[in-house]
């Protein structure tokens, strides 16, 4: 499995930005714009928290396991793999729904925003979802650093427990 590339992520938020900033004005001059849910910000912030907390439980769990401490609780590899997998595709939506926001907020900002108030709260909204984005993908790098494994420098060399 392929680490998460930071590049890969600001690539998809920047096209998801630019992509959605060219919508919303042209949607702008053909209607109104779509609001930005409040809802939006709130389940990023979420799934977030549910990465934070995966990578928390893991970390002292492959502690205690480390440490051998008694009655330790393991970690099994595909359950590690799974945290991974999910993280990644958290991190990917993630950049990709941020980015869109991003450009929808952008626009809202270079537009005047004290001729229509609704428009002000619809900046903030996308604003916290941008943040919550963010706070996603750092989520997603910490569970997949908490479940790397640790590399091998010499492959030559024998392990403590051979010799």
């Amino acid at each position: 499995m392929k680490q998460l590339r930071l590049g890969v992520l600001v690539g998809i938020f920047v096209i998801a930005g630019v992509l959605s900033w060219a919508g919303a004005q042209l949607w702008n001059a053909y209607g109104t714009l779509p609001g930005v849910p409040l809802a939006a910000p709130i389940v990023l912030a979420a799934i977030a928290a549910v990465l934070l907390a995966t990578a928390l439980s893991l970390r002292s769990r492959l502690k205690a396991q480390r440490e051998r401490r008694p009655g330790a609780k393991g970690v099994e590899p595909l359950m590690a793999a799974r945290a991974v997998v999910f993280a990644q595709a958290s991190a990917l939506v993630a950049a990709l729904v941020a980015g869109m926001y991003a450009g929808t907020g952008l626009f809202l900002l270079l537009a005047d925003l004290t001729q229509v108030p609704a428009r002000r709260d619809q900046a903030i909204y996308a604003a916290a979802s941008v943040a919550a984005g963010a706070a996603v993908v750092a989520a997603a790098f910490f569970l997949e650093h908490i479940c790397k494994l640790p590399e091998d420098n010499d492959p030559h060399e024998k392990s403590p427990a051979r010799a």
